[in-house]
């Protein structure tokens, strides 16, 4: 009889084992959905702050370069000016 007993219980833990966890999982499925697209949100946003500051350095750069050329032009005409009256 204790032979039986142990067989049903082994029996009834191993059916209680299996379970429908659907709800779980579809649970953790969107978890795991849910992550990805935060982690890829977040990467969108590093990427573009990245690509503004890399566009606003460029700009900057072009803006150094354009000075620097207006008082090259400047120069070049005061040479230009002091080279006729010699």
């Amino acid at each position: 009889m204790k032979k039986i007993a142990v067989t049903v219980a082994v029996l009834a833990l191993g059916l209680a084992a299996c379970q429908d966890n659907a709800a779980d999982n579809a649970a953790s499925t969107e978890n795991t959905i849910e992550t990805e697209a935060a982690a890829d949100v977040n990467a969108s946003t590093t990427d573009a702050a990245n690509a503004a500051d890399s566009a606003l350095d460029a700009a900057g750069n072009s803006l150094d370069n354009a000075g620097e050329a207006v008082e090259n032009a400047a120069d070049a005409v005061g040479e230009a000016a002091e080279n006729t009256a010699n």
